[in-house]
């Protein structure tokens, strides 16, 4: 993984968690959660370029939520990308090069690499993806998404 292989600041993922859980304790808007959490993902690590969440908002069609870094897509149908991948399959995309996933979209040329995550409400609904690219080649491990995973489903399975 390119982030262990030099300096690059790595997620300390068991500090990342209680900060998340002390910041959104009680809270239960989902806007007001993601951009928390999208924050504080964002500051986390310097592998993530930019970190975000495109929420559903109709059958089949995700638009941009709370995010941290450059200009997002801010349309995205289930059929094209890497996140509409993630919200139509309902799985995890762990992309380590971008250009190598057909029908990826560049929202931004400098990316490389992409984690993108499946965020459900309390009742399981599919309610956004939950995307961090890195401009750096194959930047994400199985770890990163297990964790990530882990605490989107612990902030937002409280949310309805």
């Amino acid at each position: 993984m390119a982030g262990t292989e030099n300096s690059l600041q790595i997620t300390d993922y068991r500090g990342l968690r209680a900060r998340v859980q002390a910041l959104t304790e009680g809270e239960t808007d989902q806007v007001a959660l993601m951009a928390t959490v999208a924050c504080e993902v964002h500051c986390s690590d310097d592998r993530f370029d930019w970190t975000g969440f495109y929420r559903v908002v109709a059958p089949g069609l995700l638009k941009i939520g709370p995010y941290q870094g450059g200009h997002g897509c801010l349309v995205i149908p289930f059929e094209k990308g890497v996140c509409g991948a993630c919200a139509r399959t309902g799985e995890v995309q762990l992309v380590p090069d971008v250009d190598a996933f057909p029908g990826h979209i560049a929202c931004a040329s400098s990316t490389r690499s992409e984690l993108v995550l499946p965020v459900r409400d309390g009742q399981g609904n599919l309610i956004a993806v939950f995307d961090i690219d890195s401009d750096l080649p194959d930047a994400f491990s199985e770890a990163d998404a297990s964790e990530i995973s882990a605490m989107l489903a612990s902030v937002f399975g409280r949310a309805t």
